[in-house]
Order: structure tokens, then sequence, then C-alpha cells
């Protein structure tokens, strides 16, 4: 592994989506994850959504660059080994519910203990304190508890959802901030390590700009609003001709000035009641109406073309299909070609962020259950006569 989390070890205890995340983004960057999963089964994510001959194909992307032992954490010789892991590793990621990991005899104080310098990220749906703690939670509660779902759909319908773990994805964002924060802290001598303590429902708030104020000054409560973002204006979505849509943001003074010329409305560009975002925002429907007009009467492409050389910014609506065809994904190695089992070539999504000097890379797909199982031991110092006895009596697999 290379890249600038070289040297960085990381013990990842977690299933589904927001841990795994959060830690195949730092094995992207050269951190060397080790991923715990049970025997047998291992993590559910290898059955969820669509399969290749028995495998999902969110897995081999989710665990790609990791390594996965698999460890029957209900054996004492299996927590044993945890502790040695953690005892040797930067970094410990979870997302098991508050308290199930001191069951295990895993807990903050043991594991600090045995290593003050290793950094806990615990993600949870609410949170390791307060009220809620106890209650399971899934990315789609801290979506609808974060405020996002109540303002998300059209303003006549029931809430909406994003098509993806929208939730899962924020807190995995946030707990590598947290992680790669807490590391800087041991890494250069200010510190110990210490919780990293992320909330599913808290990384979805942490996104409502500035909902609490809006509401608590002015008893403003922001509702749903469909493709319009509500207050800057115009900004929304808007059909074609062609049955396409298109996603037009003119919300900046001069853009502004600059759309309306382009869609042959100079009479609103010059109008001083439009010459600032609240004039805008209180007719906003006329302007809405007069964008629409224009764009639904040519095709996507014609309006794209205009727009650009316009200056003004806009996007059409892409589906995977747009996504994979598009040549800026491509010149940006936001398309890999990636190799499964049998020699399978498979598209997948390339690395986010682009480093200019020590760019993230993908090693390998996600790996078979417990494949690196007794390289890992081995690395701790346990001969094969041991792992194997381990592995007899169902303490690895």
């Amino acid at each position: 592994m290379s890249g600038p989390l070289e040297g960085i070890r990381v013990i990842e205890i977690g299933t589904l989506i927001a841990a795994p995340f959060a830690a195949r983004m730092l094995a992207e960057f050269g951190a060397e994850v080790i991923k715990i999963e049970a025997p047998v089964d291992g993590d559910p994510i290898r059955k969820w959504r669509k399969l290749h001959e028995g495998t999902s194909l969110w897995w081999y992307l989710q665990s790609r660059n990791k390594k996965s032992i698999s460890i029957n954490l209900k054996s004492p010789q299996g927590i044993a080994i945890i502790k040695r892991l953690a005892s040797k590793a930067d970094v410990l990621i979870e997302n098991l519910k508050p308290g199930a990991l001191e069951k295990l005899g895993l807990g903050w104080d043991v594991l600090h203990a045995l290593n003050p310098k290793l950094t806990m990220v615990r993600i949870s749906g609410y949170g390791q304190t307060g009220p809620y703690k106890d209650r399971p939670g899934f990315g789609a509660i801290g979506e609808a508890m974060g405020g996002i779902r109540y303002t998300t759909g059209e303003p006549d319908g029931a809430p909406a959802r994003v098509g993806v773990s929208l939730g899962d994805s924020l807190a995995s964002l946030h707990a590598v901030m947290g992680a790669l924060m807490s590391v800087l802290r041991v890494k250069t001598g200010q510190g110990l390590g210490q919780v990293v303590d992320v909330s599913l429902v808290e990384s979805v708030f942490n996104l409502m700009e500035s909902l609490v104020p809006e509401y608590d000054l002015l008893g403003h409560v922001r509702e749903r609003s469909g493709g319009a973002l509500p207050g800057i204006a115009p900004s929304n979505t808007y059909p074609t001709r062609d049955g396409a849509y298109v996603v037009i943001a003119g919300n900046s003074n001069p853009i502004f000035k600059r759309l309306m010329l382009a869609i042959g409305r100079a009479d609103l560009a010059e109008d001083p009641n439009f010459a600032h975002n609240d004039g805008r925002v209180r007719q906003v429907a006329l302007l809405d109406a007069a964008i629409a007009g224009w764009t639904s009467a040519q095709p996507i492409e014609s309006v794209l073309a205009t727009l650009e050389q316009a200056g003004v910014p806009a996007g059409r609506i892409y589906s995977v299909a747009d996504i994979v065809a598009d040549p800026h994904y491509q010149a940006r190695d936001m398309i890999l070609s990636a190799e499964l089992p049998g020699g399978v070539k498979v598209k997948m999504p390339g690395i986010v962020p682009k480093l200019s000097e020590t760019p993230g890379q993908v090693n390998w797909q996600g790996p078979a259950l417990g494949a690196h199982t007794s390289e890992v031991l081995a690395e701790l110092g346990l001969g094969d006569s041991e792992i194997q006895r381990l592995r007899d009596e169902g303490v690895i697999q």
C-alpha cells in the first residue's frame, strides 16, 4: 500500500454502509484496513443489491483495498485477537449499537489502556450519549430525523428519499474527517487518542444550512420545494422538448442577467426588481415560467450549448448510463476498470478527492471472506500450528 495514509493501520468492526464506507476511503489513500467479519456469512453487504455469481457488486467496491479476517467475536480467543490488533492500530472504526463493544470487553476504557494512541471512531444512529442512544438507527432514520427528508419531495406530496443511502454516507464522511483530525493530533505529539462520536442524525443535520436560525428568529419552517432551491432564485429543474430535464442555477446577480439575455428576456435582465436575490425570490414563479417556456421549446443539447456559451451553470440530470458514457468522467479517471474473480471485467467508480502528489489508488477489489486471516495473524506473531488450532476450534475462518 502507498499513499498519504501509508503506515496508518485501521481496524474495521462494522457492517453494511457507514463504518465500511469510511474505512474504504481510508484504504484508498494508503491506510492498511483490516476488516473484521463474522465467520460463515461475513458482512451482510456481500449479499445486498445486485449480485454477480453470488456476491454483491457493491461488496467489491465497498471493500476494495481491505484485508478481510474472519473471527468469532463470541469466543474469548477471538476477543484476544482483536485486542492484539487494536494494540498495534492507529484507528478502530465501528458502527455497532452503543454498548455492544463494551459487552464484548472491547470498550474504550479497555482499548485506550492497551493503546493510548488509538483513535476510536464510533458511528451510531443517535450518538453514544443522550436519551435516544440505545435506539436502533439506520441511515434512513438519520435522514428523517436530521431534517432532510422533510424538505425533500414535491410541495403537495409525501416526503421523499434520495435513491442512495445518504444518511450512512454522510456519517462516513464525518467519520473520516474525525479520524484524520484525531490521528493528526496524535502524530504531531499534541495528545493521545480519543473517541470520535459520529451520529447518523447529526451528520445529516449538519448539512441543513440556515434551517434552525430561520425557524428560531423568523418562525419559518422550510418545506418541500420539488426541484427548486427555496430562497435562492432562479435555481430549479426545467423540462426540455425531448423529454430530458436540465438544472439551471442562475442565482447570482451577474449570472441572472446572462441567463435572461440568453433566453431572450432582456426585459427581465434589466428590471430593477430582479437586480438582487430577494427581489427575484418574491417573483420566482414568474421567472421559473419564463425559463421553462424557453427550455421546453428546444432539445436538451441546444439548451446546454446556449447556456454554456452564456456562462450560466447548467447540467442535464444524468442516469448511470449518462455518467459512464461521459467524456469528462472518463478524463478524470472516475470510471475505472476492475477485475472480479474469474477474470470478469467490470467498471467501478474512481477515487475522490484527487491529490496531485499522493493520489488514491485501487490495489484489489473486495476480498473473499477471511482471505487475509492467516496473513494478519502471522504478522501478530502467531505460528502456523497456532493458526491452524484456532481454525479447528472455530475461532477464525
